[in-house]
């Protein structure tokens, strides 16, 4: 698919994301932009063309995310975009079985409907942007790539939820999320040099609004922190992590809270913003901690579960040979690395001070037994990749020799 273009969208709950990148020896980056504020006020459209620094914004004047999609769709249409690229690539939260990029099918649409109650937050939405490319430009391939999939190779007793048996037919179990971004991780530690990538023990933590860490070993994913939902796990922007489910029932009783509400708290009023009582944004935190009480328990308690859980993956992976720090958070923030770090020595796991502060590539001493990593994090990277892969071998529509293979059916991998 070299010289080709494609669209990668990431399509969150309240956001969509979205870059035109060309494929050839390696990938270059054009249009790049952003919806957000979708479903409250000031939802507006922000883009950037290539080689620009200066940005466009847009105001959008739509109310639900349904309109919001219909006003960037028309925005992709009148601006040629959709005439420019050759394929276009979805990062959908949830694939349940699935292990691989999956070209768009009516069949596949059709599981993703059925599959929406696993994920009533993202996969909607996620549904509705393939649709409404696809009504548009119906003979433009589309691939959706699951954020579920890196975590496909866990071993079944990392997999498994602590209630009747029953529920796992149903497809309740633990699925584990961000698995685009721990993918790009892992590349980038091969594309180092980095031993641990193909025969180590790698701790992966995508700190940022949204935060998890995975335990890899010898390449695949033994581990991670997210479970059934994106809810689970490490204390969040506003998400809770884990929570005792006796919770729920306490709330039911003296609070009057329903399913819907309690829903609610747990993602969107919950982790650094419910305990803070201020902000969801860890460096708003940090800069009032040392006069705010509510921000320094915040800062405190996402540090400590973070340390606990690299405890825990050590002790899961029989010893540690690198340590990666990914995701806002993870990249941009010295002192929360550090306060994650410490007293983990005897685990191998040391900072350079020097490093840490610059936010460097290594940032553990040269002598360490842990390499600890810095990694930008790049999904839109992984999609493009997946998307040209994908396209090129299931559908072989780029080759001129080859006839063009209809979207309304493919080979569903992995389930």
């Amino acid at each position: 698919m070299s010289g080709e273009t494609i669209l990668t969208i990431n399509g969150g709950s309240s956001t969509i994301k979205f870059s035109v990148y060309r494929v050839g020896d390696s990938l270059s980056r054009g249009l790049t932009g952003k919806v957000d504020r979708i479903g409250g006020s000031g939802t507006r459209l922000t883009f950037c063309e290539q080689d620009s620094e200066e940005s466009t914004t847009l105001d959008i004047d739509a109310t639900d995310y349904a309109s919001t999609v219909d006003f960037f769709v028309d925005w992709l249409q009148t601006n040629e975009v959709l005439d420019s690229v050759n394929a276009i690539g979805h990062r959908v939260v949830h694939g349940m079985q699935y292990t691989m990029p999956e070209l768009v099918t009516q069949e596949l649409i059709d599981e993703l409907y059925r599959i929406s109650p696993y994920a009533p937050s993202h996969l909607p939405g996620e549904i509705a942007l393939i649709e409404a490319l696809r009504t548009r430009s119906p003979n433009l391939p589309q691939v959706v790539c699951f954020d579920t999939a890196f975590h496909r190779t866990m071993p079944r007793v990392a997999t498994l939820l602590p209630i009747p048996r029953r529920y796992e037919s149903k497809g309740v179990q633990r699925y584990g999320f961000h698995g685009l971004s721990y993918e790009y991780l892992m590349q980038e530690l091969n594309r180092m040099g980095d031993p641990a990538a193909v025969s180590g023990r790698v701790i992966l933590a995508h700190l940022g609004n949204g935060a998890s860490m995975a335990a890899v070993r010898d390449g695949q994913c033994i581990d991670t922190s997210m479970g059934f939902t994106p809810s689970a796990g490490l204390p969040m922007s506003t998400r809770t992590g884990d929570l005792d489910p006796g919770l729920f029932r306490f709330l039911t009783q003296h609070e009057g809270m329903t399913a819907d509400q309690f829903d609610q708290m747990v993602n969107h009023e919950s982790g650094m913003l419910g305990v803070s009582e201020t902000s969801s944004d860890m460096r708003d935190l940090l800069a009032v901690e040392a006069t705010d009480i509510r921000a320094t328990e915040a800062i405190a308690l996402f540090c400590y579960q973070a340390k606990k859980c690299i405890g825990a993956y050590v002790a899961a992976l029989g010893g540690l040979d690198t340590l990666v720090f990914a995701g806002g958070i993870g990249e941009h923030s010295p002192v929360i690395r550090v306060r994650i770090c410490e007293g983990l020595k005897y685990l191998g796991i040391e900072l350079n001070e020097k490093r840490n502060l610059e936010n460097s590539p290594m940032i553990s001493p040269m002598v360490a037994r842990v390499g600890v990593r810095i990694i930008p994090t790049n999904e839109e990277v992984v999609l493009a990749q997946s998307v040209s892969e994908t396209v090129a071998k299931l559908v072989k529509i780029f080759d001129p020799h080859s006839p063009k293979v209809s979207t309304t059916s493919a080979t569903k991998q992995g389930t």
